[in-house]
């Protein structure tokens, strides 16, 4: 079954793209065609003009589980990707640290992944696709497992860290409120086989916070989205019950 159809989208350098779209509209399939995981059947997936034909040191991809190590420590598990590149340096631990810093687990370098929460273990795992500095960051429903107010809390904590460590990010989620508070664009998909309907510019300055869910521009932009994927009677009940 094909899962994509004419998919074309460019993206720039340091910008944040939200990908939404039905369930099973190819949307982590595109995501793992751009970090190298799967190849095209037809077409092409480049970065900087070099065809993708595995996965690169430049890209780091976040899952929607931690799928952390469970018999090593929080900081082993960030330096495991320098481990299986060779990469191990005397300052990589200094760097683990200041990782775990960044996302407020200084203090939880010792822990046990089953000593950690749920937010705690997606941070740790944040972590280790930033430990080798990548210049894209792939993120696939990475706060789709937590319960809403740590999804809310992880999302604002990744723009803390996007705007400390300029990346350029493509992150799939179901979540329209998600998608538009952290996006600089949102590609919204049809259902199988995908392919993107339309990218909507959100024109909400930054920093952004969750109180801009009230302001009309981030109104407006979730209800395009939604009558993309919903109809406009659903989008309209929808956006009025927001």
């Amino acid at each position: 079954m094909q899962a994509l159809l004419e998919v074309s989208l460019a993206i720039e350098r340091n910008e944040f793209v939200s990908i939404v779209g039905p369930s099973g509209c190819g949307k982590s399939t595109l995501l793992r065609l751009i970090a190298g995981l799967i190849g095209p059947s037809s077409g092409k997936v480049t970065i900087d003009g070099s065809a993708i034909d595995g996965p690169r040191r430049d890209v780091g991809v976040v899952f929607q589980a931690p799928t952390l190590l469970p018999w090593a420590n929080v900081l082993d598990n960030v330096l495991f990707p320098l481990k299986i590149l060779h990469r191990l340096a005397p300052d990589s631990p200094a760097k683990g640290r200041e990782l775990l810093r960044l996302v407020g687990l200084s203090d939880f370098e010792r822990k046990m992944p089953s000593e950690l929460s749920g937010g705690m273990q997606q941070r740790t795992s944040i972590c280790r696709a930033l430990i080798t500095d990548p210049d894209i960051l792939l993120m696939d429903e990475p706060f789709g497992a937590l319960d809403a107010l740590t999804r809310e809390e992880m999302s604002l904590e990744l723009l803390r860290i996007w705007q400390e460590q300029p990346k350029t990010i493509f992150f799939v989620t179901h979540s329209v409120p998600e998608a538009v508070l952290l996006a600089d664009r949102v590609c919204v998909m049809t259902a199988r086989p995908g392919r993107i309907i339309e990218i909507i510019d959100v024109p909400l300055p930054r920093p952004r916070s969750y109180e801009q869910e009230s302001l009309q521009e981030f109104q407006n932009c979730a209800k395009r989205i939604r009558q993309h994927i919903f109809g406009d009677a659903a989008a309209s009940a929808r956006t009025g019950a927001a």
